[in-house]
């Protein structure tokens, strides 16, 4: 497994609950600072980050992303 966090910049006051809805996101939370929204995400293969993120970036209201991937 291969865990990733994602820091998501949005406006949007519901953008955790929305993050929540993207498959194989199984955490998400509001933060407060630079970004406003983490999204927690594992996968089986460290290519599928990519696809996850994908799919964060495509909700409406995202502004940017970052995303931190595990190292074991």
């Amino acid at each position: 497994m291969v865990k990733a966090i994602v820091l998501v910049k949005s406006p949007k006051k519901l953008i955790a609950a929305r993050l929540k809805r993207v498959n194989l996101v199984y955490e998400s939370f509001a933060v407060s600072g630079q970004f406003d929204a983490v999204a927690v995400i594992q996968v089986e293969r460290l290519v599928q980050i990519k696809d996850v993120t994908t799919q964060i970036q495509k909700i409406n209201g995202v502004e940017r992303t970052e995303t931190m991937v595990e190292v074991q």
